[in-house]
């Protein structure tokens, strides 16, 4: 469907892009276009680094190989330098983060009218095909990370060492255990907070103006002709923001659990 080609206005255009495809009402409604492009990235990553495994080769690579390789040394060397722990989880981790997170945000470069149309083919009224310009996703992936921080504070320090991480600190005082309890958990629950709506901020931002390009389609031919160039120049601007934010969201996660790892070996 596009703007110039219906009988839409403006705003019934833009509020039909970002309608979701939502099953079931209230807490237990969910997003299944959401929920089928997470799932699908998540397949494209998988089979990706499935395959380059598989036909590994030892004497000269391809180029997949390369860049998987590439890919995999370059954010091994982010957590080694963020993360002093083992490393065996959180640097798969890291990997998973910034390829699939990626893959979302990529989405965002198809052209607005080109996957809404063929739902409708499908019979299918409304879909909003990035995943990571639905909080409900970005909150999904941020809440992982929340319970990955308590892990590790658990771990490094115990329950003992957990309590008194957010009771006996920054104030080393028993009077003060409720302020301290105050200012760490609102420290403790700001992460996956600003993990989540920082991403969801950019990529629904970009998917609007995006969105709002296309709407000039439906204008005068002197704005109709400035939809092309604007929507490309938007296009390659993007795709800055859409690799910055996957390296964003992974990096803040290492980080994180570097923090939290650190923090408990310190006391």
């Amino acid at each position: 469907m596009s703007a110039e080609g219906s009988s839409q206005t403006s705003i019934e255009y833009i509020q039909h892009h970002l309608t979701f495809l939502t099953s079931n009402e209230g807490f237990w409604s969910f997003n299944i276009d959401s929920l089928f492009f997470t799932c699908l990235t998540g397949i494209i990553f998988l089979a990706i680094f499935y395959k380059v495994a598989k036909n590994m080769n030892k004497g000269v690579p391809g180029k997949l190989q390369c860049l998987v390789e590439m890919l995999v040394e370059w954010i091994d060397g982010v957590v080694k330098e963020n993360f002093t722990g083992n490393r065996t989880l959180v640097a798969p981790l890291a990997l998973t983060i910034f390829v699939w997170v990626f893959l979302m945000n990529l989405i965002d470069l198809v052209p607005v009218d080109y996957l809404p149309q063929v739902a409708q083919m499908l019979g299918i009224h409304h879909l909003r095909a990035v995943p990571s310009a639905d909080m409900n996703i970005t909150f999904s992936l941020a809440i992982g990370v929340f319970f990955l921080i308590i892990f590790y504070t658990l771990k490094s320090k115990g329950v003992s060492g957990f309590v008194k991480e957010y009771t006996m600190h920054p104030f080393n005082h028993i009077a003060f255990v409720p302020v301290n309890l105050l200012l760490e958990s609102v420290t403790l629950i700001s992460k996956p907070i600003s993990l989540a709506l920082r991403l969801f901020g950019n990529m629904y931002a970009g998917e609007l103006i995006f969105i709002l390009i296309a709407v000039m389609y439906s204008a005068n031919m002197f704005v109709a002709s400035l939809g092309v160039p604007l929507q490309l120049a938007w296009a390659i601007f993007h795709i800055l923001v859409i690799v910055l934010q996957a390296f964003v969201f992974m990096m803040l996660t290492v980080v994180y659990l570097g923090i939290a790892y650190n923090k408990s070996e310190e006391h």
